[in-house]
């Protein structure tokens, strides 16, 4: 499911104007067809109801509130959006279904997923949208910068707020590889072959045994097939444990 694919034939479709025609947002609404409408999304459009808006391949996807404003109004309707919510989700379903297309009200910004996001896919620049909630995640990243580039932890739904236990650096050694530790302080530099006993990404601390003596140690993952210990790995997790602190 891909948000914000606002169709660039919305206008080659759209009925005659009429004449700035006030609407009213839906509280609830049904799509099966795969494609979101201003029918869909409207009360009131009458025939600029067959206006095409997006089209949704998926369960589900998230409207951008401006680009829509913009479309009901080259289609001759009137949204005046009072209320300054600035994403619109559209759930999809069957028949009957009670899924509706929800208006976010709330007062707090927050970032959001535009779509649905399968555990280990990489967060993309337009996976994430700015929207309103209740209430903020405490982990809550402040900039899309945080999030882009990261890797689900596990299956995410648009329109949820980004919360930092969702994601994780994008995983660059494996259970089983063999990568190289290093050890740097005060002029020493050591190094040693270990096996990764589990999987990290970039940040990320690793349990490692040393392939010559057998031991466990812990080191923090730098690169494919690299890893850090001493005062190098302390100062990353360091800043890796503050990343998401600002807000």
């Amino acid at each position: 499911m891909r948000s914000l694919i606002i169709l660039a034939a919305a206008l080659a479709f759209a009925g005659p104007a009429l004449a700035g025609q006030t609407v009213t947002l839906k509280a609830d609404t049904v799509d099966s067809d795969g494609m979101v409408t201003l029918g869909d999304l409207f009360d009131g459009a009458g025939a600029a109801g067959h206006t095409p808006v997006a089209a949704k391949p998926g369960a589900g996807i998230v409207l951008d509130a401006a680009a829509v404003q913009g479309i009901a109004r080259r289609a001759g309707l009137d949204w005046a959006n009072a209320e300054g919510i600035r994403k619109i989700v559209v759930r999809g379903g069957g028949a009957g279904s009670a899924n509706a297309t929800t208006a976010t009200r709330a007062n707090v910004d927050v970032l959001t997923y535009a779509r649905n996001l399968a555990a280990g896919e990489i967060v993309q620049p337009a996976d994430v949208i700015w929207g309103k909630a209740a209430a903020a995640p405490a982990d809550a990243p402040s900039d899309p910068d945080m999030v882009i580039g990261m890797a689900a932890k596990r299956a995410l739904r648009a329109g949820a707020s980004v919360s930092a236990r969702d994601i994780g650096s994008a995983q660059v050694i494996k259970l089983g590889d063999i990568i190289t530790v290093l050890y740097e302080a005060e002029g020493v530099s050591l190094a040693l072959q270990g096996k990764a006993m589990g999987a990290a990404g970039v940040g990320e601390t690793l349990s490692v045994q040393n392939t010559a003596s057998k031991k466990i140690i812990q080191a923090v993952v730098t690169g494919p097939g690299q890893a850090i210990v001493g005062p190098a790995a302390d100062q990353m997790k360091t800043v890796r444990s503050t990343r998401y602190a600002v807000r």
